[in-house]
């Protein structure tokens, strides 16, 4: 498997492996920055930024997040990204890779469809020092290497930053057993990816409870212990989050965007947008608009 040198940062891909990493070393070309600064995107793939040193702030689905020394942020396929203005003195390590490679790791990282509603992740020394190591051996296989590096060995480094991360992140819900994910957070997750499935059907809460094989009673209970908010409100609320992207990332008509999102009546989404949000569709409409004409 080649090596490829015509895309920003360093890769190694073939139909089913794609990885890549960038650092304060080795950044994406300037040209590429250039194109892409400012410019709301929707990624394509999984990213995990270290900060070594300095401080930065990114912007992932509207929201402005900044990182300092010895954080690590994450962010998911689909979401709004802004690429961060460059930071002086900012030291970083930077891995990205797509679903198909994240299928062929021999276990599931629940962490990735960010189950605590929060994108950032901290670690004691000695796990900020093996998480350190892992993207500096990733970045030495995917862009110093002169041989070729095995697939197999990539994934393997991979998999093990997967881990350290998935463990940090659920650190703090760990149950007396050791277990990262008891039960009631495990079905918070089936839940999660019920919703992320079948958002644009737009299911019943019964319907969902049944595929989780939950009553309503308790489905209502665990989300509202994870999530804060009845499990209708939830999957309101990552409706218009995806409503929300979608303006920002395509040229939908508000019509085309409620039957896209699953509604009928484009009346009715533009109300519960409006009250999701509290701003109506033609406002974001025109504001997408002013940072394009920047």
């Amino acid at each position: 498997m080649a090596k490829s040198n015509n895309t920003p940062g360093n890769s190694q891909q073939s139909d089913k492996l794609v990885v890549k990493t960038n650092t304060h070393e080795n950044p994406y070309t300037s040209a590429d920055m250039q194109q892409k600064m400012l410019q709301p995107r929707k990624l394509s793939s999984y990213f995990v930024v270290l900060i070594d040193s300095g401080t930065i702030t990114y912007n992932l689905d509207l929201k402005e997040i900044t990182l300092t020394n010895g954080q690590v942020l994450f962010g998911m396929p689909n979401q709004v990204f802004i690429p961060p203005q460059k930071a002086d003195n900012l030291k970083y390590f930077k891995v990205l890779f797509d679903e198909n490679t994240l299928a062929l790791l021999p276990q599931q990282f629940p962490f990735l469809i960010n189950p605590l509603h929060t994108q950032t992740i901290l670690f004691d020394d000695a796990a900020r020092q093996r998480v350190r190591k892992s993207f500096e051996m990733l970045d030495q296989m995917l862009h110093t290497d002169e041989q070729q590096t095995d697939t197999e060995i990539i994934l393997a480094y991979l998999n093990a930053l997967l881990v350290e991360l998935n463990s940090a992140y659920f650190r703090n819900t760990q149950t007396d057993t050791g277990n990262i994910v008891n039960n009631n957070l495990a079905k918070f997750i089936e839940f999660k990816l019920v919703v992320e499935t079948h958002l644009t059907e737009q299911p019943s809460i019964h319907i969902i409870a049944e595929k989780l094989a939950l009553s309503t009673n308790s489905l209502y209970r665990i989300v509202k212990e994870y999530a804060g908010v009845s499990p209708k409100d939830f999957f309101t609320k990552r409706l218009m989050t995806e409503a929300q992207r979608k303006l920002h990332y395509s040229n939908l008509s508000v019509k085309e965007l409620a039957y896209e999102m699953g509604f009928n009546d484009p009346d009715y989404f533009s109300r519960l947008f409006k009250k999701s949000t509290g701003k109506s569709v033609s406002e974001v409409l025109a504001s997408r608009q002013d940072l394009s004409g920047e």
